[in-house]
C-alpha cells in the first residue's frame, strides 16, 4: 500500500492510492506499507533511489543500515514498537531521504508514523520537504523513546514495592517467580530499548555528516545534535535502570533463597526437638530379658511422660536461643 503526502493549504494531504493508481509527483512523502514490487518501482522512479526489500532489510547487518544512494540517503532504525515486536523487520522503518522528498518503508504499525501523519496534515509550519517532515518525525520516535523508558521504569518501580513491601507472601513461591519473570520482562524491554536508542543515534550522526547532501539548514544540523543528545540522556537512564533491575533480581533471589533456609531451619529443629523422645522410646523399645522397668505397671506412662518433658524443655531451650 502506498500513502503519499502531498502539498495542500493547510499543511500536507494525506492520500491513500488504490492499486494501480500514479504515484502523485507532487509527493513529499511516500509511506510505503508492506509494499508490493510495482510499488516499490513506483517510488523508486520518482526518488532516483533504490529502495531495500523487506528480505534486504530483515537480513541487513547494523553497520550496514546506513548507506548513500545516487539520488538519496537510505537509513534503516528500529522504532520504540521493538519492544513489543520479536520480528525485527516488523519494527525496523527504512528512511530513504534527499533534499525533496521522504519515503518511508515499514512492515509494521508504529505508534510513531500515526503521530506524525496527524501532525504534517495539521501543521502548516513543516516546510514541503522531505527533510523537514523527517525532522518532525524524529521529534516525535525520540518522545517515544522516552515514553518507552519512563514506562519500564514506573514497571521496575512497581516491582521494587511488591519484592519489599507486603505484595509477595513470603510463604509462597510462586509470587517470587513471578516477580522473577516480570523482572526479565522489563530487562528486555530496557535492552530493546538500548538497541533503539543506539540505532537512532547513529541515524542523527549520519544525517549531520550528509547535511550538505540532504540540503539542512543550520537549523537542523542544530536539531540532529538536540536529539543526539535527547537520546544519550534516555540510555544514561536504561544503564541507570539495568543496575537497579540486577539489584531487585539479586535481593528477589536472596529473599528465595531465605525462605528456602527458613523451611530448612524449620524442619531440622523439628528433627532436634523430637530426637529426645525418640531416643527415650528407642530405649524402652529394647527387649532385654532383666530390664529394670519391664514388669513396672507404671512403665508406659512414666516413658511417655518423659517423652513429652523431654519436647517441651528441648522446645523451651530453642526459643530462649531464639532460633524459633
Amino acid at each position: 500500500m502506498i500513502i503519499a503526502y502531498c502539498p495542500s493549504v493547510h499543511g500536507l494531504e494525506r492520500v491513500e492510492l488504490a492499486p494501480g493508481d500514479a504515484l502523485p509527483a507532487t509527493s513529499i512523502w511516500i509511506d510505503l506499507v508492506a509494499p508490493t514490487q510495482e510499488e516499490q518501482r513506483a517510488a523508486e522512479k520518482l526518488m532516483g533511489a533504490e529502495i531495500p526489500t523487506r528480505e534486504e532489510i530483515a537480513s541487513i547487518e547494523t553497520s550496514e543500515r546506513l548507506y548513500l544512494e545516487p539520488g538519496a540517503i537510505v537509513m534503516t532504525a528500529q522504532l520504540p514498537i521493538a519492544t513489543r515486536m520479536i520480528d525485527p523487520a516488523l519494527s525496523s522503518v527504512t528512511f530513504v531521504v534527499n533534499s525533496k522528498r521522504l519515503v518511508t518503508v515499514r512492515y509494521g504499525e508504529p505508534r510513531s508514523i500515526t503521530l506524525v501523519s496527524k501532525k504534517v496534515q495539521a501543521d502548516k509550519t513543516i516546510a514541503h520537504r522531505g527533510p523537514a517532515v523527517l525532522f518532525a518525525m524524529l521529534d516525535t520516535i525520540v518522545d517515544r523513546c522516552a515514553d518507552e523508558m519512563e514506562s519500564a521504569s514506573a514497571r521496575y518501580d512497581n516491582l521494587a514495592v511488591e519484592v519489599f513491601g507486603d505484595g509477595l507472601n513470603t510463604r509462597k513461591t510462586a509470587s517470587y517467580q513471578i516477580a522473577i519473570k516480570k523482572l526479565g520482562q522489563v530487562g528486555l524491554h530496557v535492552s530493546k530499548m538500548h538497541d533503539v536508542c543506539t540505532g537512532l543515534s547513529r541515524m542523527l550522526l549520519y544525517m549531520a555528516t550528509n547535511a550538505k547532501r540532504l540540503g539542512l539548514d543550520e537549523q537542523q544540523i542544530a536539531d540532529c545534535k538536540m536529539y543526539g543528545r535527547d537520546i544519550h540522556s534516555i540510555k544514561e537512564h536504561g544503564d541507570a535502570l539495568d543496575n537497579k533491575l540486577a539489584f531487585l533480581l539479586d535481593a528477589t533471589v536472596g529473599l528465595v533463597t531465605l525462605e528456602q533456609n527458613q523451611i530448612s531451619k524449620i524442619f531440622t529443629v523439628l528433627g532436634l526437638i523430637f530426637l529426645p523422645p525418640t531416643l527415650i522410646a528407642s530405649i524402652y523399645g529394647m527387649n532385654f530379658r532383666n530390664m529394670p522397668e519391664l514388669d513396672w505397671q507404671q512403665g508406659f506412662l512414666f516413658s511417655l511422660g518423659m517423652m513429652f518433658v523431654s519436647v517441651v524443655l528441648t522446645f523451651l531451650f530453642f526459643r530462649w536461643k531464639r532460633l524459633l
